[in-house]
């Protein structure tokens, strides 16, 4: 990558979009990591790092990366944001964070306080907007400015402590939205702060036909239960009865495939699906079309990094390896996995976000989420990612005509080898042949997975699967206050393995088939 240094320092907003039309993201990324050092020199983290060499110097990237060190949250937060909490300024962005994000995350994940500063939020209105305005590549109604926008995220009220707000990132936004974005915001703050999601999803069924909504927004888990519910307490053959505008479904941060023949049946006709990549961090990625796969946001305010998934770069627990390889945007390749590093607008300098990303082409660098740097299941080599398995799941459910809204996997230990463990979430009359579904779900991920393939000749010689009512995984998440907003139940619980089989065990569901191939 070539560098700018002292070339562009402060390029246009007209030169961006010009350089972005022209397909010069590589440039793009290298003038928004010149602007957050510039932003950032003359805080402590800034100092501590000699942000001022680093601009100084011929190979602005290469002194950046030499420079800082990489950090995961636990670093990052003992290093420098627990300085944040202490009320101290200029710590790792300049002035004081207000905000604090409380991630979702899974179940198999603690909350964590990620600094939301007003660069950031104005960076994320600004992707948010974006988002938004391919809507008009649709045929929108005559009567557009009388629609609503559901959006359907985590509680809206903030916690006030010394000297800042915690909270749902929705909350955070909802403070800063704009009044005019006010009139089409539903189901409206009052509503949106509810903290209980059966109390929310009991206002918002009863004021749904109040509403005319051109477009949802929110986890398909959870939406899929309000849709279906608000079809129910109505009547509804289905949802398009009620909103008969309804164009537009937004999600992110989990894969729609498990959901989308569900979710389709409660449609009265097609719609589109606009997947983003918004985490508490920043939002990373949009989807720039009304249809095709999302794309980096690599001219606002984040500067990626990317670290090849492999064993070289990562232990089996998913944590990093000293010296990984790190590669920047003109050295990817499509088709391997790469774990994220990210600087922000928001003081993530380096920053593991813990996700792990695709890319499907290296010309508009259009990508997927693809999993978790620790949610992959590698216990002897098999290398199962998040993809593999949602992919396997699909085809299962395609197979045996399934409605499989939800699954997870643990990897156990069997007799001196390995064994994989899945509980599989199926709705009540529809259990197929349990050794038929084991035997090709094994087969089908052999086929996708030449490392999983392998290991079952070697080392990974079982696999269990058992199949439970699919509301059983949102019991679990209920009894930990993970209900509803943005909470997703883990793919991978090999760290939840013994307090899920206790739940399993105290509420014995009705569905309940326990076998091995």
């Amino acid at each position: 990558m070539p560098t700018f240094g002292r070339i562009i320092k402060r390029p246009g907003k007209r030169r961006k979009n010009l350089m972005k039309a022209s397909g010069q993201y590589s440039t793009l990324q290298e003038i928004s990591l010149i602007e957050l050092l510039k932003k950032a020199q003359n805080t402590k983290f800034g100092k501590h790092y000699r942000f001022k060499g680093i601009l100084n110097s011929e190979n602005i990237i290469d002194s950046f990366r030499t420079t800082v060190p990489i950090f995961d949250y636990e670093t990052i937060y003992k290093d420098w944001w627990h300085q944040l909490l202490e009320g101290k300024n200029n710590v790792c962005w300049p002035g004081k964070v207000n905000y604090f994000a409380l991630t979702s995350g899974t179940a198999n994940d603690s909350s964590k306080r990620v600094p939301v500063t007003g660069d950031m939020i104005s960076a994320m209105r600004k992707t948010a907007l974006r988002q938004l305005l391919v809507l008009g590549e649709l045929k929108l109604p005559s009567d557009l400015f009388q629609k609503s926008l559901l959006m359907v995220g985590g509680s809206t009220s903030l916690v006030r402590k010394k000297g800042y707000f915690e909270g749902d990132l929705s909350g955070i936004m909802a403070r800063k939205m704009p009044k005019w974005a006010f009139k089409f915001y539903k189901p409206g703050l009052r509503i949106a702060r509810e903290r209980n999601w059966r109390v929310k999803l009991y206002r918002i069924t009863r004021r749904a036909r109040r509403w005319d909504v051109l477009g949802v927004a929110g986890t398909p888990s959870w939406i899929q239960m309000m849709l279906e519910q608000i079809v129910e307490y109505y009547g509804l053959k289905n949802i398009h009865e009620l909103w008969p505008d309804l164009i537009a479904y937004s999600w992110g941060g989990v894969s729609l495939d498990p959901y989308r023949s569900s979710f389709e049946k409660l449609l009265g006709k097609p719609i589109c699906y606009l997947e983003t990549y918004l985490a508490s961090e920043g939002f990373l990625a949009y989807q720039p079309r009304s249809y095709g796969n999302m794309q980096l946001v690599v001219d606002n305010g984040i500067f990626f990094e990317f670290i090849p998934y492999n064993d070289n770069n990562f232990l089996p627990d998913g944590s990093l390896n000293k010296n990984p390889q790190v590669l920047l945007l003109p050295e990817i390749e499509a088709g391997v996995d790469y774990a994220l590093l990210i600087s922000t607008c928001a003081g993530a300098w380096r920053y593991l976000i813990g996700d792990t990303i695709r890319f499907l082409d290296t010309e508009r660098y259009e990508m997927m989420i693809s999993g978790r740097t620790r949610h992959t299941l590698n216990l002897c080599g098999e290398h199962l990612s998040v993809d593999n398995m949602n992919m396997a799941i699909k085809w299962l459910s395609q197979k045996f005509s399934l409605e499989i809204n939800e699954y997870t996997v643990a990897g156990i230990r069997h007799n001196n080898y390995f064994a994989h463990k899945w509980y599989i979430g199926v709705k009540n009359g529809e259990i197929p042949g349990i050794k038929k579904v084991r035997q090709e779900l094994d087969k089908k991920l052999m086929e996708l997975n030449d490392d999983y393939r392998t290991e079952r000749s070697a080392a990974l010689k079982e696999i269990f699967v058992e199949l439970l009512p699919v509301s059983t995984f949102y019991d679990f998440l209920r009894q930990k206050g993970k209900e509803g907003g943005q909470h997703k139940f883990p793919r991978v619980i090999n760290h939840l393995k013994d307090e899920w089989e206790l739940f399993l065990n105290n509420t014995r569901p009705s569905i309940r088939v326990d076998s091995k191939i």
